[in-house]
This record gives structure tokens, C-alpha cells and sequence, in this order.
């Protein structure tokens, strides 16, 4: 398996506005650009997920944080120094990505990743990408490539072949951080 390769292709096809399936650090995604409104669209159609129910966002570092957010609270920094598993910040404010992934209540799930498909396709796209689980809104998250549904499947442009036997680690811990430095924890 050529990383290189799958870089490539899975790049081509969100270039063109198309969708992924791929693996991240937790669990495989459901993935596009994350400033297309209409590759979005797509994937809240193959979840059958509400549009109001915004999904995450994943970075490749401090400076596409950055890009994505204005202000970030200073906690936000420490949050991610100390984390021990891969952690989702809910902030507010975004900019710089599509309409409707952002929150109706004008915030955003965000993930620092370093794993380096992601890492890597993320610097060839210089975007964000959107990282929602690999299942139908409602139904179980899959821990395996093997117990993604035919539907999820068929439903994207591309599969990315990496990681295919790889078992997946739980879901993100996510924590939703307000400008004021609320801190509340959503999903441990």
C-alpha cells in the first residue's frame, strides 16, 4: 500500500468535490473539503444526518487552526498539550469553512491530527478536512473496515486502502470551550 498513491487519488477526488472514506486517528471517516458546501451536502445525505447536526472538523497543526479560528482560548493550547487520546475541541467563532458544518450556535468541532495519511493529505489540500464516523446517523460506529455497511460504501467517491485491518481506537473525547473559557466536557 503507497501512501503516496492513496494521498494522491484521495486528493484528486475532494479536489473535484467528491467524498472519502478513510481511517483517521480514532475511527474511519467520512471525509471532504471542509470549506465545500456542496461536498457537506453530500455527506449529510449519506449519513441521513440532520443538517443542524454539525460534524468535525480535522487540522494539521497550529497554523490551520489558526486559519479555521480567530481567537483561540488559551486553554484550547493546554487542553491539547496535556491530552492523552485524541481530543475534539468545540470552539467558537470559525471562519474559512463552509456555512453549514458550522454549529447553530456558531461553533465548530475541531481535531489537531498527526497521523500521517491525514497529516499529509491535509498539507497537499492546504484546507481543512471533515471528519464524521464511517455509519448511517443512529447506527453503530464501526470499529473495523470489515463493519463498514455496503450503503456507506457505495455512497462515497473514493475508499482509501490503508489501514484496512487496523482495529479502531474509541471515538475523540470532545470538549466544548467558549471564548469566555467555559469549559465543558461533552464526550469522555
Amino acid at each position: 500500500m503507497d501512501v503516496n498513491k492513496e494521498i494522491h487519488n484521495a486528493f484528486e477526488v475532494i479536489a473535484n468535490g467528491g467524498i472519502i472514506l478513510y481511517p483517521t486517528d480514532t475511527v474511519w471517516g467520512i471525509g471532504c473539503d471542509a470549506t465545500n458546501e456542496e461536498a457537506i451536502k453530500k455527506i449529510y445525505a449519506l449519513k441521513q444526518r440532520e443538517e443542524s447536526k454539525s460534524m468535525i472538523v480535522l487540522v494539521n497543526g497550529e497554523r490551520m487552526m489558526h486559519q479555521v479560528f480567530n481567537e483561540i482560548p488559551e486553554v484550547a493550547w493546554q487542553i491539547l498539550d496535556f491530552a492523552e487520546k485524541p481530543t475534539t475541541l468545540i470552539l467558537d467563532k470559525p471562519r474559512n469553512v463552509a456555512k453549514n458544518i458550522i454549529a447553530e450556535d456558531n461553533s465548530l468541532a475541531v481535531r489537531m491530527v498527526n497521523e500521517p495519511f491525514c497529516f499529509k493529505l491535509m498539507e497537499r489540500m492546504k484546507k481543512p478536512l471533515v471528519s464524521t464516523s464511517a455509519n448511517v446517523s443512529g447506527m453503530f460506529t464501526p470499529k473495523t473496515f470489515k463493519e463498514i455497511s455496503p450503503e456507506i460504501l457505495k455512497g462515497v467517491d473514493y475508499v482509501v486502502n490503508l489501514q484496512r485491518d487496523k482495529i479502531c481506537k474509541n471515538p475523540s473525547c470532545i470538549i466544548k470551550l467558549g471564548l469566555d473559557s467555559q469549559v465543558k466536557v461533552i464526550r469522555k
